[in-house]
């Protein structure tokens, strides 16, 4: 019994041994070839125009509205008139009558049909989001030769025209002892 727990851990050591990588150095392999990578970006930016609009609007007419005027001078003197009382009426009814008219001539004015329009012009300004589609390099694929042996990385940047390769050397195990 010990001897085959002496077997069994022997063979593990061996097993383990070789398993484990061997020394290893730093050589140089010619790069054959270098292919960069790309990858396709969308970068957003603002694109702004503006351009100027002409407006109408109605304007009401400065000419006075004598109707507007005489219907407003009566309603005031009337209202006047009533709030008065003695010496104060005859005041009253003057102020009312005079109140009156200007209401009446703004109110007539507004809404007489003899309006104007007049055209404004204004600047309007518009914006939106363009995208810009940009290619960028992210690496490159590096084909190299390396004793007869032919490999391929991607790296960070070009490596010129040779590059370092770590070699490790281990044993080959022995599968079949004659």
């Amino acid at each position: 019994m010990k001897r085959t727990i002496l077997f069994a851990a022997a063979a593990a050591a061996s097993f383990a041994a070789a398993a484990q990588p061997g020394p290893s150095f730093v050589d140089r392999a010619r790069v054959s070839a270098v292919e960069p990578q790309y990858e396709t970006v969308q970068l957003p930016r603002e694109e702004c125009g503006s351009q100027w609009v002409t407006e109408q609007r109605a304007v009401p007419s400065n000419n006075p509205s004598y109707g507007g005027m005489a219907i407003g001078a009566i309603a005031g003197g009337i209202l006047g008139n009533q709030v008065g009382k003695g010496s104060g009426k005859d005041a009253a009814t003057a102020a009312g009558v005079v109140a009156g008219a200007m209401v009446g001539n703004q109110l007539g004015r507004n809404n007489s049909p003899d309006t104007q329009v007049q055209s404004e012009q204004r600047e309007v300004r518009t914006c939106r989001t363009v995208y810009d589609t940009q290619q960028r390099v992210t690496g490159y694929r590096v084909t190299y030769e390396y004793q007869g042996n032919q490999y391929t990385t991607v790296m960070p940047q070009q490596p010129g025209r040779t590059l370092n390769v770590r070699v490790t050397v281990t044993p080959e195990p022995e599968y079949h002892r004659r």
